[in-house]
């Protein structure tokens, strides 16, 4: 169920495409789906802004339903049956309940099958359970349902109960589909409720039952953004806990912002507030210093990342030492013991085995060999206004400081480069470049300079 707006977010984006985790709340949902059936039998119902939600998740290889009007949970079911209808059983899950775990969906289905039910509740006991529907069981201790009464129609003795109804649920499709135009919009939105479902259900002589969640924070939704964000720690919590299982050390994981798909090898150490986000996997025996952020980046076994270092789309080789201060762009590789340094950015480079650009250094396209050191203050002049161009350096090469190389360019093994030279043309190898005029040097201008001052001043005095 992925058609509803979600008013109550008070914002423009769907509530399904809100974030969690690193994620959108729907794509969660279909993870956790997609353990359970194959994509192909994953159908979503979409209506508002059906357009954006279906873009944000057509890669998962799922089906799409679209609900023109948003008439309620039993009208999307409604607009499903045909599609569906082929199934003995649907599990029907909500798009914006995003901590659900496949094995709690596992649990429901395999429970509703043995019994043999018409339809089976999923159902928690929250600390605080208002703002839900209650189940209502036939009798304590059974799971046998009697009906799903809403929060506003709660009766004074009805208020103690504290089992709620998480809008996830099984059904055998011959009995709903049998059942379901029977659905009324006999409430204050004037719409069709799934919930009554289970009442029609059981004065038709069915049988519907209850199964209780192991956790209740499984089945929360967010109808605010701030609820959104209680999910978000909490499924972050969860993330950090389960790597911490792993082997990987967190100081202070309170601190830490770790997307769900992030993946960490056993013995890397993440330091206090280091962002690690996207499909970002960093292998073991690393250290990640505080105030770094990793994006969509993969970091293999032995790298140092310093502090306040920014990677993004890039991948850093065995070995190699990040930062402090540095800026890994996309498509930048970094190779094994190779050292990038305080305040240098990179953008689609290849840095060689071993060689060193350690500080305040820009490298855009260009490919560098092993063992070469790019100086202080180096600059790959690669954009012309119009294009990109590539500078190629070689194995074993020496750049000094403040050089500046305008591509397109190659530099050859073994090649020098002078301080503070503008290379224009290629290097061969072996050679040495010099692009500087020449130092003139005057032997006491300094001394008649200030004597010529000082005369003129005392003349104006």
């Amino acid at each position: 169920m992925a058609a509803g707006k979600g008013t109550r977010l008070k914002s423009k984006r769907p509530k399904v495409l809100h974030e969690i985790g690193g994620e959108a709340l729907l794509r969660h949902v279909i993870r956790a789906a997609s353990h359970i059936v194959p994509p192909n039998d994953i159908y979503v119902v979409i209506g508002h802004q059906a357009a954006h939600v279906k873009d944000a998740v057509y890669d998962t290889g799922v089906h799409f339903i679209h609900q023109d009007e948003q008439l309620g949970t039993g009208h999307a079911i409604q607009m499903a049956e045909a599609a569906v209808r082929g199934y003995e059983n649907i599990l029907v899950l909500s798009g914006d309940v995003p901590l659900l775990k496949s094995s709690t969906i596992a649990q429901l289905r395999d429970f509703h099958i043995l019994e043999r039910a018409a339809m089976t509740i999923l159902t928690a006991v929250p600390e605080n359970p208002t703002g839900y529907g209650r189940v209502l069981r036939k009798a304590p201790g059974v799971h046998e349902v009697s009906a799903i009464v809403e929060q506003k129609a709660l009766t004074s003795e009805q208020t103690h109960v504290g089992e709620i109804n998480s809008g996830i649920y099984a059904f055998r499709t011959e009995p709903l589909f049998a059942h379901l135009g029977q659905l009324k919009t006999e409430n204050a939105h004037r719409e069709l409720y799934l919930t009554d479902m289970a009442g029609l259900l059981v004065q038709a002589g069915e049988r519907v039952l209850a199964i209780e969640a192991g956790n209740p924070v499984e089945v929360l939704g967010a109808n605010t953004i701030a609820e959104m964000m209680d999910l978000d720690r909490e499924l972050r919590m969860e993330t950090a806990r389960r790597l911490m299982a792993q082997g990987v050390t967190i100081l202070r994981p309170e601190t830490t912002v770790i997307d769900a798909a992030v993946e960490v090898g056993p013995d890397t150490v993440i330091e206090p507030f280091v962002q690690l986000l996207g499909v970002t996997k960093i292998g073991e025996d690393c250290r990640i210093r505080s105030y770094s952020v990793v994006e969509n980046t993969n970091i293999a076994n032995h790298v140092i990342v310093r502090q306040g270092c920014i990677l993004s789309g890039a991948h850093i080789d065995s070995g190699a030492l990040i930062g402090p201060y540095a800026h890994i762009r996309p498509e930048s590789r970094i190779g094994e013991g190779a050292h990038v340094g305080n305040f240098v950015e990179t953008k689609k480079i290849t840095l060689g085995k071993g060689s060193k650009a350690n500080h305040l250094t820009y490298l855009g396209d260009a490919v560098i060999g092993e063992g070469t050191n790019i100086g202080a203050g180096t600059i790959t002049c690669n954009y012309d206004g119009v294009n990109k161009h590539l500078t190629t350096i070689g194995d074993g090469v020496f750049v000094g400081s403040d050089t500046t190389l305008v591509a397109p360019i190659s530099v050859g093994n073994g090649a020098y480069i002078a301080a503070g030279s503008s290379i224009t043309e290629d290097v061969p190898e072996d050679a040495l470049a010099l692009a500087r005029s020449r130092q003139t040097t005057k032997p006491g201008w300094a001394t008649s300079k200030s004597a010529a001052a000082k005369k003129k001043l005392s003349l104006n005095s």
